[in-house]
């Protein structure tokens, strides 16, 4: 099954190059089958070559290669530009496209855009608050003390970043905000905020809320998702073992409220029935995040039963019955998934970070081949 999966998405990848050009997909619109293509000026431009990285690592043509290293040199030239980085997603941008020519390739020129990148993502510190802020400039009235879940999954950069040039700085800031999220994003339900505030002059916490879940304490099921891979992959390079355990006890969180067609809907608290919207971008980035943590766990460990019972259900139902199968228009591999339900944007629809970490979880399991986010 995993494998077939594989080549249906190398077949839609194969006519996405020619399809998407110079320009990036981001979400689809109205089901209508075609990505809309924007300019590499948003914080999504990451998933594309990851997908193309992926794609040539397992099959090994050299036109996924040479469409991913075009968009490296795009992301290149985006840093030297500075074009639309005052934000904290430098990581989802760099980690699957330059970091990947590394780990890949060890291309020294791919190297420094990523080293680059990292510094550029140290600008969102705040060391006041021990976080790096989300969006916004510095002492922003409504972002200057925000946090979010979501960033969890940048933080991997900087690890990758002080193990690189041995500045300590990186490594302490990712390891500070990793602490301040698990002590304010995580519930003791082992649900998860979306987004928390922090008092900008004083550095006290404000309060938990939401900007795209359900209400202020529901949980958006794509953030709890964020939370598990993001914990794991802090375990991985911390070696702190409440970090795992932290991971192991948002995935269990997930795995119980995986539907019967093993697919989520997008927020755990939204009401339940036919009509509401699924994310099946959470599903596969919790499916992804769930394979992280049964790395370090022994086979015969009842945590990796149920995690690996949890990830081939989400992923039997993806590939069942939410893939486009590579049909020959399809654009996406992913139907039925949803970027903000809250605000009606593509509520129901293709996501191209859905497609990249169904891929990553697909190749995983069919080759053992985890994604970018770390030095193999």
């Amino acid at each position: 099954m995993w494998k077939k999966a594989i080549e249906d998405t190398l077949r839609v990848t194969r006519a996405n190059i020619e399809r998407f050009g110079s320009k990036f997909p981001h979400v689809s619109e109205n089901s209508n089958g075609q990505y809309v293509l924007i300019e590499n000026e948003g914080w999504t431009e990451g998933f594309w070559p990851g997908i193309l990285w992926l794609s040539y690592e397992y099959s090994g043509d050299r036109a996924y290669r040479e469409a991913a290293v075009q968009t490296v040199n795009s992301l290149g030239k985006r840093l030297e530009n500075n074009l639309s980085l005052d934000h904290h997603d430098i990581g989802f941008l760099y980690s699957l496209s330059a970091k990947a020519q590394w780990i890949l390739e060890k291309d020294e020129a791919a190297r420094q855009i990523t080293i680059d990148a990292a510094k550029v993502l140290m600008k969102r510190w705040r060391e006041n608050m021990n976080i790096l802020q989300a969006w916004g400039p510095k002492d922003d009235p409504v972002n200057g003390g925000r946090i979010i879940i979501d960033c969890m999954m940048n933080l991997p950069l900087l690890h990758w970043a002080y193990l690189q040039t041995g500045d300590k700085s990186f490594r302490e800031a990712a390891e500070q905000h990793t602490e301040m999220s698990r002590r304010f994003l995580v519930r003791g339900d082992d649900s998860s905020y979306h987004t928390f505030w922090f008092n900008p002059e004083t550095g006290d916490s404000n309060r938990g809320g939401t900007h795209q879940g359900f209400k202020d304490g529901s949980t958006w099921t794509r953030g709890q998702a964020w939370g598990i891979y993001g914990f794991a992959l802090a375990f991985r390079y911390l070696r702190k073992p409440e970090y795992l355990e932290t991971a192991k006890r948002l995935a269990n969180y997930f795995a119980d409220r995986i539907p019967e067609d093993g697919v989520v809907y997008w927020d755990f608290d939204a009401p339940q029935v036919p009509e509401t919207m699924r994310d099946s971008s959470a599903s596969a980035i919790a499916a992804s995040g769930m394979l992280e943590i049964c790395g370090f766990l022994s086979d015969n460990d009842p945590a990796y039963k149920k995690l690996m019972q949890a990830v081939n259900r989400s992923m039997e139902g993806l590939v069942s019955h939410y893939s486009t199968n590579g049909e020959k228009e399809a654009e996406g591999f992913l139907n039925r998934g949803s970027y903000s339900v809250r605000t009606n944007t593509s509520p129901d629809d293709y996501t191209i970070w859905g497609d990249y970490f169904y891929l990553e979880a697909l190749m995983r399991l069919e080759k053992g081949i985890p994604g970018y986010w770390y030095e193999r």
